[in-house]
């Protein structure tokens, strides 16, 4: 049986409180879509398109285009024949659609109170990664987050020339505390000269019993288009390799592990696609998973956690430590509703 809802969507923008630096360039502004589903019985289920389109998802733009054409009622049918050239669509409306009828009768309810049980025991037990500042500001950064709990930290580097960030580094690895674990994350900015020097720098560490932190994974070393480059990096080496920009979609994420990557997925699920076909995917394949934001709002957050509670493998602490990276504002979210 087809279900209809009343469809709404709100544009939204929220400012950085400073620049994020990556390899892409700068980003100042965070701006997405907030949907509402609404059912014949009055249930509401909220959903989040956060694009970003230089990582491989729609633009905001045609994301827009989407909303604006359909009609004010819609069907279980639209929900899931969104095209995969809309993977952020996809995921906004699929997961305003589980929000909305999970809870649907009794059985459901039932269902979705054992959901939410074994969802916040998972969020209790998970470990977050905290962004650090591109360049010499994580020298200084670290030790705030570290007073709020964080113990993994994942630092930009392929921003700034290589010479200097090897010295930021080697100052991280002596100021960090023991037990932390820290990752590297290269936005597909070094080339395979840079890529090898970072991974024998790591493997250096590895191996030096004075150095007390782990450096779990060095993330996206090279641009996306030289897979099987980064493939053998990660037989060459024993520091890991985590593929990010190459993983970006569900089609990417398959094509990857049909030609052999099996080591470290990072899902942002904001931008990947369907929520119920990454989640056979992570059935089917039990790959190595570790869950990021793409900078959403609390809407999306959520239900990325909740796949991240359901899909991760490993234990790995997931990229969701980003709070710092914008103003609390407790009431945006209202009056982005009301004011329209």
């Amino acid at each position: 049986m087809t279900n209809d809802y009343r469809f709404e969507f709100r544009p939204y923008q929220r400012r950085f409180l400073r620049s994020l630096t990556t390899n892409h360039g700068k980003w100042d502004i965070r701006e997405g879509i907030i949907l509402r589903l609404t059912d014949k019985s009055g249930k509401v289920g909220w959903g989040e398109i956060a694009p970003i389109s230089w990582f491989g998802s729609e633009t905001l733009e045609q994301a827009l285009d989407f909303c604006r054409q359909l009609l004010e009622e819609i069907t279980d049918e639209i929900i899931f024949s969104i095209p995969d050239e809309l993977p952020a669509c996809q995921f906004g409306f699929e997961s305003a659609w589980e929000m909305g009828s999970r809870g649907a009768g009794e059985q459901g309810s039932k269902r979705a109170e054992e959901k939410n049980l074994n969802l916040s025991s998972a969020l209790h037990s998970f470990s977050y990664s905290g962004l650090l500042p591109s360049g010499e500001a994580a020298l200084n950064q670290w030790e705030t987050l570290w007073q709020k709990g964080y113990r993994t930290f994942k630092w930009k580097i392929g921003v700034n020339a290589i010479a200097d960030e090897l010295k930021i580094f080697e100052s991280l690895t002596r100021i960090l505390p023991a037990s932390t674990k820290l990752r590297l994350d290269a936005n597909g900015g070094l080339t395979y000269e840079e890529a090898n020097l970072w991974l024998r720098t790591c493997d250096n560490l590895k191996a030096n019993p004075e150095v007390t932190l782990e450096i779990e994974f060095i993330e996206q070393p090279l641009p996306v288009e030289q897979f099987q480059q980064m493939l053998e990096l990660s037989t060459s080496y024993e520091t890991a390799i985590a593929l990010d920009e190459s993983v970006a979609t569900l089609g990417q994420l398959a094509a990857c592990h049909q030609q052999g990557w099996r080591g470290i997925f990072v899902i942002k699920p904001g931008i990947v696609g369907s929520p119920s076909r990454l989640r056979k995917f992570c059935h089917q394949h039990q790959i190595d998973t570790v869950f990021s934001s793409v900078f959403e709002t609390a809407i999306a957050r959520l239900a990325a956690l909740q796949l991240a509670a359901e899909l991760s493998q490993n234990n790995r602490a997931i990229g969701f430590g980003i709070d710092h990276f914008f103003e609390q504002e407790e009431t945006w979210f209202q009056s982005l509703w009301n004011d329209l």
